[in-house]
């Protein structure tokens, strides 16, 4: 089966499928504003704490990390944090120190190289918690929303929050995330052109694979989108990034990807890019480990951002 690609027609129309079964969201054109709440100079680099608009339904808590010194345009990169249960961490994955990601946190490598970074507290995370996840989700269905669906909004507008910034290269926008983190930044990369550059880390599924292996619960509720399947693969949903440069990364021992599913992914993608004669564009890095970010993976991470961003 020929999977769309690029900004063809076909590509466009096959994006606004995948975001019509997201439910019933908030209307993309309101208008997005933030609100300054404390500004840290770090040794390294300057932290803005903020409260987003995006939604016009809750606030949304976020961090915004850039270089120390002249403000300039400069790449940023949309760092989305992981699940693992861990509800209070939320965007503090950025900023501090996890079992999960290598040392030294995102906003640091990141900044360091002359990148901005944003993290914002997705729905029930950080200082977004207080409802139990099933609970969100229960009361979202009843109204004909769907978790998932407002979390990626709330993503899709954090990009129009960072490109209406003087200090953000709108050209040279990035994603990047472990877990949950993984999924939106591709799913992220899939919905919104604007992104040039995607990673993933530790969470590009095949959904197929993952009913075979019986790992169903191994996702949180938030997952799962109703009807998905009868329309969208993983790897259709991923071809919708193509030609755009993406990274993804996978330990062998990951219950959250199954190693059949990412055989399949990786070579329906591989033919996706070699049809768009874009063949270094895509790649998938595997490596004998868990669910969790080594330091070859971090080398492999930071390499192809400066690569391609």
């Amino acid at each position: 089966m020929t999977m769309p690609c690029g900004d063809s027609p076909e590509a466009q129309a096959r994006r606004r499928e995948l975001y019509a079964l997201l439910g019933d969201l908030p209307d993309h054109d309101r208008p997005v504003g933030a609100t300054p709440v404390d500004v840290i100079q770090h040794d390294d680099y300057v932290l803005e704490r903020l409260v987003l608009d995006l939604n016009g339904i809750e606030p949304v808590p976020a961090y915004f990390a850039r270089p120390s010194g002249q403000r300039q345009p400069r790449p940023t990169v949309l760092f989305h944090h992981s699940h693992g249960g861990h509800y209070e961490l939320g965007k503090d994955e950025l900023i501090d120190e996890t079992p999960s990601l290598q040392s030294p946190p995102y906003a640091k490598a990141l900044t360091d190289r002359g990148w901005n970074a944003l993290c914002i507290d997705t729905w029930n995370f950080g200082e977004r918690r207080g409802r139990t996840e099933s609970e969100l989700f229960k009361e979202m269905l009843w109204r004909g929303q769907v978790l998932w669906g407002m979390m990626v909004y709330d993503s899709v507008r954090a990009v129009d929050y960072v490109c209406e910034r003087e200090d953000v290269d709108a050209g040279r926008l990035g994603t990047l995330g472990l877990s949950m983190g993984s999924t939106m930044a591709w799913w992220l990369a899939a919905l919104e052109p604007r992104i040039k550059v995607c990673v993933d880390l530790c969470c590009l599924t095949d959904f197929h694979a993952l009913i075979r292996a019986r790992g169903l619960d191994g996702h949180g509720i938030y997952y799962y989108v109703p009807g998905l399947l009868k329309h969208f693969s993983t790897a259709q949903i991923n071809a919708l990034i193509a030609p755009r440069p993406h990274l993804s990364l996978a330990g062998n021992y990951d219950r959250l990807t199954p190693p059949a599913g990412l055989d399949k992914i990786e070579t329906e993608l591989g033919k996706v890019y070699e049809e768009e004669n874009a063949a270094d564009a895509w790649k998938l890095l595997r490596y004998d480990t868990g669910h969790f970010e080594t330091a070859h993976m971090r080398a492999a991470i930071v390499s192809w951002l400066a690569r391609w961003l």
